[in-house]
């Protein structure tokens, strides 16, 4: 099978390294420092070229499209490889409104009964100061589009909430992703994402996976793409994942297939587990970054035979297979992230943490640069260990950490404690 997988970060790094242990050919379009080698290639392509990609598709022979990131996604890149005859592991751009378009998600969840915070939507700043100043406790605040992870605002204070809602409508902070806002109550509880493997009809949920969202130990600091994630998640054992499909994907999933649009590919819901039940923050139509390389390093068998499945429409529930290990990934990022950071620092010991038993280094913001390895983003690499349990895991993924170095750097130190609390306390 040849393969494209669409995007440059350390999901699409997962992807390609699952996918190129039994494809013929994966290519990677742009791809990153990491990606490239062996039967994997990176392409010269941006991830909003849709019209090239489909070029690139037919010229190469392309059995399989995976779109890593939302933005192909919302604008349409299953729709026009489908139209061209080119499968596609991913939802239209109709579906895809359910990440590009916050407002749209909860209209979808409301009509499919699917519990989750109350909120308003605004596009005027005098209104939405309003309805703060008129609010018990200070609101979380949403860009209605896709702000790669940054549109949202835990607000601690009113004051806080105030100067976001400027920040996104008067200062046009996210552009037009931010020209609408969300004021959301705010939910109180512990995080964890539920990814469903969709074709349209059935959803079959993946194991549970906690993503660490703030910048800094403990939850502080501002949020982020991800700082950190493992699976299981003590949060959610595996007796009630069926049971959280039931409530979070499977209703979406009927919603949609009766406005026309069924649903395949992959639908995450980020969900909080509040002392009422489970209520649903948000919905991505892709892998998480970084739950996605935890994931993946539990996964055996096809990713791609999986994917072909949801797009055709016949997965079979009884066809994925995990490990029952656990898996946990820490991101080193780039001084000042999620804010202003620089590039183009060297990595060294990449080779050394690599080679560690049951440990993987995912590249995400690194590119080379004179046959050397050097960051591009702020996050760089997701260093993802599989341990016999979440300890293991997680002494095995800082202790590769420990081994590389870049200037101007910092990661979170307490990935897994969340889960290891939970455990102690259960025993």
């Amino acid at each position: 099978m040849r393969i494209l997988v669409i995007g440059s970060g350390g999901r699409e790094h997962a992807l390609t390294w699952k996918l190129g242990q039994a494809a013929e050919a994966v290519f990677v379009a742009p791809g990153n420092g990491g990606t490239e080698g062996g039967k994997v290639r990176n392409v010269a392509l941006a991830v909003d070229d849709l019209d090239g990609i489909v070029d690139f598709c037919r010229r190469e022979h392309i059995d399989l499209v995976v779109p890593g990131p939302e933005l192909p996604l919302t604008l349409g890149i299953t729709d026009k490889l489908t139209e061209a005859g080119i499968p596609c592991f991913g939802p239209d751009a109709y579906c895809a409104q359910m990440e590009g378009s916050k407002s749209f998600a909860k209209e979808v969840m409301a009509a499919a009964g699917v519990p989750t915070a109350a909120c308003a939507v605004f596009t005027d700043a005098e209104a939405a100061r309003g309805h703060i100043r008129d609010s018990r406790k200070p609101p979380v605040i949403k860009a209605d589009g896709l702000a790669a992870g940054k549109g949202v605002v835990v607000a601690r204070t009113m004051e806080e909430a105030l100067e976001a809602v400027d920040s996104m409508l008067k200062d046009k902070a996210f552009g037009a992703a931010g020209a609408r806002v969300l004021l959301e109550e705010r939910l109180d509880g512990e995080e964890v994402s539920l990814l469903c493997l969709c074709d349209g009809e059935r959803a079959v949920p993946l194991p549970s996976a906690q993503d660490h969202k703030a910048a800094w130990d403990n939850d502080e600091g501002p949020n982020t793409g991800g700082m950190g994630a493992y699976s299981p998640a003590p949060v959610l054992p595996d007796e009630k994942l069926e049971e959280l499909a039931d409530i979070a994907v499977r209703p979406v999933l009927r919603e949609l297939a009766r406005r026309g649009h069924p649903f395949r590919g992959v639908l995450y819901a980020g969900l909080m587990m509040t002392p009422d039940g489970p209520k649903v923050l948000e919905y991505n139509v892709r892998f998480g970054d970084p739950e996605c390389q935890p994931l993946l390093m539990r996964l055996e068998g096809d990713l791609a035979g999986l994917m072909l499945d949801c797009v055709q429409g016949k997965l079979d529930p009884g066809a994925l297979s995990w490990s029952d290990k656990t898996a946990l990934g820490v991101v080193l990022a780039a001084k000042g992230y999620p804010g202003s950071y620089e590039k183009g620092m060297p990595l060294e010991g990449l080779s050394e943490a690599d080679a560690l038993p049951g440990v993987k280094v995912f590249h995400s913001g690194t590119r080379t640069e004179g046959g050397k390895t050097v960051s591009a983003g702020g996050r760089v690499l997701c260093v993802t260990a599989l341990g016999d349990d979440l300890a293991d895991a997680q002494a095995k993924a800082y202790a590769a950490l420990e081994k590389i170095t870049m200037p101007e750097s910092f990661y979170r130190r307490d990935i897994g404690a969340k889960g290891l609390r939970r455990l102690a306390a259960k025993n």
